[in-house]
């Protein structure tokens, strides 16, 4: 009775591992394409021109993918030595060492070692919970089976080496390798392909940033086992051993330029990709993370002076305000202040710095790319090229002098009475002085001189949105980013050539290049009438409205821009090789200390930024090159130029003041 007894249970503690395992096979689905097709989220990286990185673009785990040949086999020895040294070996499970762990389990009564291999792990990670059930033991085991089927030795180990977790927030050990040690799995020393596979274990405990000896010992252990193994040498061991490794305790993010981080992701959707942040792109920009520095500093450089300014005018008109009650104090919210600035390569246009406010931490808003404000008289140039391709010059006489318009507006008699800033009027003056002084009514004589007509139609070869179909233009009255007036001042800095600003110019996915950027440009005039233009603008940053932007060494050209009320404050201009647009305002339009003008609130971030600019890149091209065909005269006692189109004027044309005054 007794052997009967004994045999049923031998019989029943024998079939019964089948039985089981066969009902887990029988009423489970093992899908395993998880793995057949791996296709992991993946981070994406953004670079600048010179190859640095901007930022890691992540959307829950980051990782980068490494292909199994770029691993090197050093960490695949180091990996098999410490986790799984039969790994080549079996089929997806190790008996003999399942058969240790279970007796060592009897033993103490608890699960003192496990008996995993990396393909029950891969498996366990991909395609299972953690949950520590005999249930999901056994379907682990039936799962790393399948999978030994179904995919190569090599393949399990890219997939196992790129899901598995390394601390730290990295997914994957080319993301280990790149966030602990900043560099390439192929850079790797020995002792840092141990501390590496050696995580996995216990991510938390063995992480160099938070517990740097624990992890050496750990690595240490993993040397030690190649080492037994007759993997490496003696010499090999003792210098791994010795060895104390920098590690690098970053974020996982990087981010160092936010706004461009920003721009390129609402440049992906134009595009139309939408999975930025889980593709794994290879993002390559134009911008320079260097001037992109300096561009941050000039932005808060004018702003600080700004609202020490303000403060300033404040202190005084209230003394004012004391003397004499009649004066009104202007309100002014200096909270509300704020800035841009947008730089970009003139014969490329690639941008090369953009910042969207003074503090990106305060406000994303970027008002570079997305804010939309009147230019004022940064858009006069524009008018002065057209009357310069229509054969004016520098020399021509252009009437400064009041004049009222009038004209109906639903239904009313309206009358328009524009001035200059200065509330003066010089009779006659020169189209140079006109401009190098921002007179707006001589601007709008020069518009009637042209006709509204012609000078709409020329004007239509820039593409300026909303252009204004009356005498209004004259004062800029439309509305543009900075980074669309940048686009449309190309054109003076680039020989007549107005080219597209670009930001991305290359998209990498997995080797292969899916994006490449193609220059978008547009002839506007030709360079002896974009280099007239730029003789006049080069004045006015001399001698005109913006000598706050003058750089000692470096010739600059460029317009300042102040919108009714002081609403909006510009200067946007150029080097022989870069266009540089700077803005300040507002944020709710109301309007800055009626001192506040283009020149002097974005002056000096212009001039700041380019002072920098020579500083870091001491060889830049520092003078404008005269294109041939241009004459330069000396004319009424100082310089002009004048071209084919634009021909000296004759003497009989100087008619009698007087008569040019009557309307």
């Amino acid at each position: 009775m007794i052997k009967r007894t004994l045999l049923t249970l031998f019989i029943i503690g024998f079939i019964s591992p089948f039985v089981l395992v066969a009902y887990f096979l029988l009423f489970f689905d093992y899908d395993i394409s998880p793995l057949e097709n791996y296709r992991p989220s993946l981070t994406s990286r953004i670079y600048d021109k010179h190859g640095e990185k901007i930022a890691n673009i992540f959307q829950g785990e980051h990782r980068y993918f490494a292909p199994f040949e770029t691993i090197p086999p050093r960490i695949i020895e180091a990996l098999v030595a410490i986790e799984d040294t039969t790994f080549f070996e079996h089929p997806g499970i190790n008996i003999d060492a399942i058969f240790r762990a279970v007796i060592k389990v009897i033993r103490a009564g608890r699960a003192v070692e496990g008996a995993s291999t990396i393909t029950q792990q891969l498996v366990k990670n991909v395609l299972l919970t953690r949950d520590k059930k005999l249930s999901r033991k056994i379907k682990e085991a039936i799962f790393a089976i399948k999978v030994e089927l179904s995919l190569s030795k090599e393949q399990i180990l890219e997939c196992y080496l790129n899901e598995i977790y390394y601390g730290h927030g990295y997914y994957g050990i080319r993301t280990a390798a790149d966030g602990y040690f900043h560099k390439h799995l192929n850079e790797l020393t020995l002792k840092e392909m141990a501390i590496l596979v050696g995580l996995p274990k216990a991510p938390s405990t063995y992480a160099p940033t938070k517990n740097y000896e624990i992890s050496m010992g750990r690595a240490n252990r993993v040397i030690k086992r190649m080492h037994v193994l007759g993997w490496i040498d003696d010499i090999t061991y003792d210098n791994a051993i010795a060895q104390n490794p920098k590690v690098f305790n970053t974020t996982l993010t990087q981010n160092k330029a936010p706004f461009i981080v920003d721009e390129v992701a609402r440049r992906f959707r134009a595009i139309g990709i939408d999975n930025f942040k889980s593709g794994g792109y290879e993002i390559y920009t134009s911008i320079d993370l260097r001037l992109q520095q300096l561009a941050i500093k000039a932005l808060e450089f004018a702003y600080k002076a700004s609202i020490g300014r303000v403060d300033k005018y404040k202190a005084k008109d209230l003394k004012k305000l004391q003397k004499d009650e009649s004066f009104v104090l202007q309100d002014v919210n200096i909270s509300q202040l704020n800035g841009a600035l947008v730089s970009v390569d003139s014969s490329s246009g690639d941008i090369l710095a953009l910042v969207g406010s003074v503090d990106y931490k305060v406000s994303s808003f970027n008002r570079a790319t997305q804010g939309r404000r009147q230019p004022g008289s940064a858009f006069k140039p524009f008018i002065y090229q057209v009357a310069v391709d229509l054969g004016f010059s520098g020399a021509t006489q252009l009437v400064d002098i009041a004049k009222t318009y009038e004209y109906q507006k639903n239904g009313e008699d309206m009358k328009w009475r524009p001035r200059n800033y200065e509330k003066n009027y010089k009779g006659i003056v020169s189209l140079r002085e006109a401009l190098i002084h921002s007179r707006n009514l001589a601007t709008i004589n020069l518009v009637n001189d042209i006709g509204l007509k012609t000078l709409i139609k020329r004007l239509k070869k820039y593409d300026i949105k909303h252009i204004p179909k009356d005498l209004s233009i004259s004062l800029g009255t439309m509305s543009m980013s900075p980074l669309e007036l940048a686009e449309n001042y190309t054109s003076f800095a680039n020989n007549g050539k107005k080219v597209k600003p670009q930001m991305i110019l290359r998209i990498d996915q997995r080797n292969k290049t899916i994006y490449e950027r193609t220059e978008v440009s547009h002839q506007i005039t030709v360079p002896t009438q974009a280099y007239i233009m730029t003789t006049i603008l080069r004045d006015v940053v001399q001698r005109g409205t913006a000598r706050r932007a003058r750089v000692r060494g470096l010739e600059l050209a460029g317009k300042t821009g102040t919108t009714n009320n002081n609403v909006d404050g510009w200067l946007a201009g150029y080097s022989p090789t870069m266009t540089t647009v700077v803005w300040f305002g507002n944020d709710n339009n109301t309007p800055m200390h009626n001192r506040e003008t283009g020149g002097r609130v974005a002056g000096p971030a212009f001039s700041h930024f380019y002072r920098s600019v020579l500083k870091l890149y001491p060889q830049i091209k520092r003078k404008f090159d005269v294109p041939e065909g241009i004459i330069e005269v000396e004319y009424d006692g100082e310089k002009e130029y004048f071209s084919d189109i634009s021909k000296p004027p004759r003497t009989e044309d100087n008619s009698d003041p007087e008569a040019e005054l009557l309307f």
